[in-house]
């Protein structure tokens, strides 16, 4: 049996993710039609993606900015947790120090934190990309750190006899392990980057996003662009997390496949003459 295309697989899922989307609009139409609530309350779908189309120009620049916050603050969070965590898991003594630290770093209020960081920094980009930083960099080294963890110390040892370096053997043995943990870690944190580009502007911004617009909207009872605000707002944390999708299934292809793909080499092919049969007097 031939192996499906991969694109296949994709397209599945961006047709399950449609799916979703739309029985969420079916939803809220639903709870609009039972509940009897006013449209100042809660307005029709079609309000709030009316404030977008009829300000597209603004939306799009607003929705830039907030997409610029949150790229470069997601970026920053996961290199610097990756790296973190890599040093923590060859180092014990830095992993037994920080370890509590980062822990209790997290049970701190994320909007404690911007207000210091204003003080600090002023009122800018720095603080808002800071802000998605501390969201995103604890997920990764949590799970790259459980990576790390979970591989088969048998495999370092062997790497390490067959004379492979420190070096070597991290990048052969102990780093494909961890992409994995990576990914999910990823994936968390492109969930709730955008939720820090959002607290970041409300709390430290000199420059106008999606969140500033909301807060706007909200003081001038403008429901529907406060809801057309969140669809926008929406739509950025489901295409960072589809994006950071798409990247895991190229960055990991045997988790889609059982072959390599062509710029391996293809398949192995099979024998062309199977191996003969072992009489029961044989042995292997």
């Amino acid at each position: 049996m031939s192996e499906a295309p991969a694109w296949h697989g994709f397209a599945r899922h961006v047709g399950l993710w449609l799916l979703a989307i739309i029985l969420i609009f079916v939803a809220w139409k639903l709870v609009l039609v039972v509940s009897g609530l006013p449209p100042y309350v809660i307005p029709p779908p079609g309000a709030a993606l009316g404030v977008i189309l009829d300000n597209l120009g603004q939306m799009r620049q607003l929705s830039a900015q907030t997409i610029g916050e949150t790229f470069y603050g997601y970026i920053t969070g996961a290199v610097i947790g990756f790296l973190l965590a890599v040093i923590m898991a060859q180092i014990p003594i830095v992993h037994r120090l920080l370890y509590p630290a980062l822990i209790t770093s997290q049970a701190v209020p994320i909007v404690a934190i911007a207000a210091p960081l204003v003080i600090i920094f002023g009122f800018g980009l720095t603080p808002k990309i800071i802000i998605v930083a501390w969201i995103v960099f604890f997920p990764v080294v949590v799970n790259v750190l459980d990576g790390l963890a979970s591989v088969d110390q048998d495999q370092v040892n062997l790497a390490r006899l067959l004379g492979g370096t420190r070096l070597r053997t991290f990048l052969i043995v102990r780093l494909p392990a961890c992409i994995g943990p990576l990914f999910s870690g990823l994936k968390i944190g492109a969930s709730y980057a955008v939720t820090g580009a959002v607290i970041g502007e409300w709390t430290a911004s000199s420059h106008v996003g999606l969140g500033t617009y909301l807060l706007t909207a909200n003081s001038q009872m403008n429901t529907a662009g406060v809801y057309g605000a969140m669809l926008l707002l929406t739509a950025i944390g489901i295409g960072s997390f589809l994006l950071v999708l798409i990247i895991e299934h190229f960055a990991t292809p045997w988790r889609s496949r059982m072959t390599a793909p062509a710029y391996f080499g293809g398949a192995i092919p099979a024998p062309s003459h199977p191996a003969p049969a072992l009489n029961a007097n044989q042995k292997v």
